[in-house]
């Protein structure tokens, strides 16, 4: 299984982007979906998961700003992320918890992550 986590790059302040991960490989089903953030010197935390009945919370921090969304049908999810600011520069990782064909567990798997960079 992998996620390939997509979208990132350089913006103004104020200014859009919005970030893809796809899953690929022997998935059975995705169960949940997350997106995390690093910035430099800081500790990974999570900007917005959705939930195994699609329940969404965000990070108070992107709250009203960004909106993620899946689509199980594609294996995908995004991340829009609107009126960004330099406070929201950082690798911005994908996260899945899932079952994979023929295994009895969920396994949880890690996107390669994405660039986020906003200048003032």
């Amino acid at each position: 299984v992998q996620l390939q986590a997509s979208g990132g790059g350089l913006v103004q302040a104020g200014g859009s982007l919005r970030l893809s991960c796809a899953a690929s490989g022997s998935i059975y089903s995705i169960l949940t979906w997350a997106w995390y953030r690093q910035a430099p010197g800081m500790q990974r935390e999570l900007v917005a998961d959705i939930n195994t009945i699609g329940q969404i919370t965000y990070t108070d921090s992107v709250k009203g700003r960004f909106t993620m969304a899946k689509d199980y049908a594609k294996n995908m999810a995004y991340l829009e992320m609107n009126d960004l600011g330099p406070e929201d520069t950082a690798v911005y990782y994908c996260n899945a918890d899932l079952y994979q064909l023929g295994r009895p567990r969920t396994s949880n798997h890690w996107g390669q992550g994405t660039q986020v960079t906003v200048s003032s």
